[in-house]
């Protein structure tokens, strides 16, 4: 069979499930949402698979196991963001039970039972919250989320609960680490990394770490045209200076991300100097030693431009996610069976968070990363190859018949 034309058939059906015409917009607990959850249940019961429904919206396959054996699950996420493509989540939803598939349908028995999970919220788009499935899961789940409301009013509460949820019992979904063996996620890696390596997958070694800061430079207004330029205490020329020297900084580490993604002026007017600037500063690393130094470095780095152009400076962070190690023993069992068939796929880290992050509070965890073109992701152009699914389904099919039940 052609694994990788069934799932790209797949997710281009599923793709019909979505508000808008231009990509794919799909939120979770919406008409759509069902729509895709009929396809995905089909799916699943296309590998062997039973199929149910928890609390927290999350449609789960199970390939049940020898009696008393536990469960390695495989997951992702159903929901997109606004507009975006017909990979990001789904695919990872969409390979996982093809590769269950391919092991039933080649009568291969595992020592262990098999789930895969179709989680309904990753992107947080419809509420500002986000992995409630995944954190139901791991026992981090925090009820005070379910009153948060969409743009239209609905709580979370309401929204689940109308989806056929109930949000009273999200909690007591938490699973036993003892009788869960692992966690696998299947995604488009969201970056040019494998496409400009020419190589199909790559093997993740962790979620990064993500820190906010807001960084504030003051100085003084006044007119643009009567000011002189000598003495002028600017906000922005002494953000701007920050900005470039973070870049360069920041470009010099490797597996470290910086960026200054917003950035507001007072009195931000066509004939006035700049008296205030405030910026976010986003700084990413796999290990939280060098994102927390590259955060110090900054916070110095201010201090010094202030000085220099007489210049208030203040950084405060305003969020804090520490990094997700990848399991090394599953790392390991991964890449074997990957370079089976890709013999030079790298390991990688994940700059974006994903389901795994929260699911490694339950157990441990893995990821598979799949090239995609151009890098692009949360748009229509996303894309990924027949080829490149074909080789992921068979390296985890490959990698299920491998892990012993103490993975």
């Amino acid at each position: 069979m052609d694994w990788g034309q069934i799932a790209q058939n797949r997710l281009a059906e599923i793709a019909q499930c979505s508000v808008d015409s231009e990509g794919v917009t799909r939120f979770p607990f919406t008409t759509e949402h069902g729509e895709a959850a009929k396809i995905i249940r089909a799916w699943m019961e296309a590998a062997g698979m039973a199929v149910r429904w928890d609390a927290a919206g999350t449609l789960i396959g199970r390939k049940e196991g020898p009696a008393g054996a536990p469960t390695f699950l495989i997951g992702s996420h159903q929901d997109s963001v606004r507009n975006g493509g017909r990979y990001d989540g789904i695919m990872g939803v969409a390979l996982g039970c093809l590769a269950v598939e391919k092991l039933t349908a080649e009568g291969v028995e595992l020592p262990f039972a098999v789930e895969v999970l179709a989680f309904a919220d990753e992107e947080g788009v419809r509420f500002p919250t986000a992995l409630m499935g995944p954190r139901a899961l791991a026992g981090t789940f925090d009820p005070s989320v379910l009153e948060m409301t969409d743009r239209s009013g609905v709580s979370l509460r309401q929204a689940l609960a109308d989806f056929g949820g109930d949000p009273d019992e999200v909690a007591a979904l938490q699973r036993d680490p003892a009788a869960t063996l692992g966690y696998l996620e299947l995604h488009i890696e969201q970056g040019p990394v494998l496409e400009d390596a020419d190589v199909a997958l790559g093997i993740v070694t962790g979620i990064c770490g993500i820190e906010r800061n807001t960084v504030i430079f003051t100085g003084d207004t006044g007119h643009a045209g009567t000011v002189p330029m000598a003495g002028r205490r600017d906000a922005l020329v002494a953000a701007s200076e920050f900005i470039t020297e973070v870049f360069d900084a920041a470009n010099k580490i490797a597996d470290l991300r910086a960026t200054v993604g917003s950035l507001s002026l007072l009195p931000n007017v066509v004939n006035a100097i700049p008296r205030q600037v405030e910026l976010t500063l986003e700084i990413r690393a796999l290990q939280d030693e060098a994102r927390e130094e590259f955060a110090a470095f900054a916070q110095a780095l201010g201090q010094k431009i202030a000085q220099k152009r007489n210049a208030g400076f203040a950084m405060h962070r305003t969020y804090d996610q520490p990094a997700v190690p990848c399991d090394a023993g599953l790392v390991t069992a991964l890449e074997t069976s990957v370079r089976q068939g890709c013999p030079t796929a790298p390991r990688l880290p994940s700059g974006a968070t994903h389901d795994a992050s929260a699911m490694a509070d339950l157990c441990p965890i893995s990821m598979l990363f799949l090239r995609c073109k151009d890098g692009v992701s949360h748009k229509p152009e996303e894309f990924a190859s027949d080829a490149d699914m074909a080789a992921a389904i068979e390296a985890v099919s490959t990698f299920l018949t491998s892990l012993p039940t103490g993975a």
